[in-house]
């Protein structure tokens, strides 16, 4: 709310916690918490008042609050995806774009890259008549499961979850659960909102009350 006049508005105060190497950290507590605040302060897109959050980096840690967007930037391809609960993207690229998008930032060769996005398409059930369209035309839980393909497919150490399996069925969430389990066999940190119990016990080594950060 730094651009609406100087507007304030408390969400959380002293959060303290840490994600490390290989296990998933969920975030619990009720609708409107700071759940998803938390999960934006990491990934850049809010602004941090006051404290720090760090994120190792191949030189050691590197600072997110206050970050210049071209840091941002470069550990948003290296170092942390990010899963959100609405998939955005340009209009007309398609849905075998979007998710080799992140493979190919990284330098793989576009080819492989494709072809390892529609691995992951095909996983997660997505028809193969529909990885040449764009996502927008696709039914809310098509456009999720492009959403976690996309997520999923890179190879930052930090993966953010804002309720992953939002509009998915139970075919789809199992696989996200095996999807999960197998970054986190790989050594990447997962900071996850899941508000569906089942799925939550399922994947999560640790639960992170957000109520005790109200500010």
């Amino acid at each position: 709310m730094h651009l609406q006049g100087g507007v304030r508005l408390p969400v959380v105060a002293s959060v303290s916690f840490e994600v490390r190497a290989g296990e998933c950290v969920a975030l619990g507590g009720p609708s409107g918490a700071g759940k998803s605040s938390i999960l934006k302060m990491v990934f850049g897109n809010y602004r941090i008042d006051a404290g720090s959050v760090r994120v190792a980096d191949a030189d050691g840690l590197e600072e997110i609050a206050g970050a210049d967007p071209r840091l941002m930037l470069r550990l948003r391809r290296t170092r942390i995806g990010y899963v959100s609960q609405f998939l955005r993207v340009i209009p007309r690229v398609s849905a075998l774009d979007v998710v080799a998008a992140p493979l190919r930032a990284e330098g793989m060769d576009t080819d492989q890259a494709k072809a390892r996005a529609g691995a992951l398409l095909a996983r997660l059930n997505l028809p193969e008549r529909l990885w040449s369209l764009p996502p927008a035309t696709f039914s809310g839980g098509e456009q999720q499961r492009v959403n976690v393909a996309r997520g999923f497919i890179g190879s930052q150490p930090l993966l953010l979850l804002d309720e992953p399996t939002a509009s998915l069925d139970a075919a789809n969430r199992a696989v996200v659960i095996d999807l999960i389990a197998r970054k986190k066999a790989q050594g990447c940190g997962l900071l996850g909102i899941f508000h569906d119990a089942e799925m939550r016990e399922a994947v999560a080594d640790r639960v992170v009350d957000v109520t005790r950060f109200a500010a």
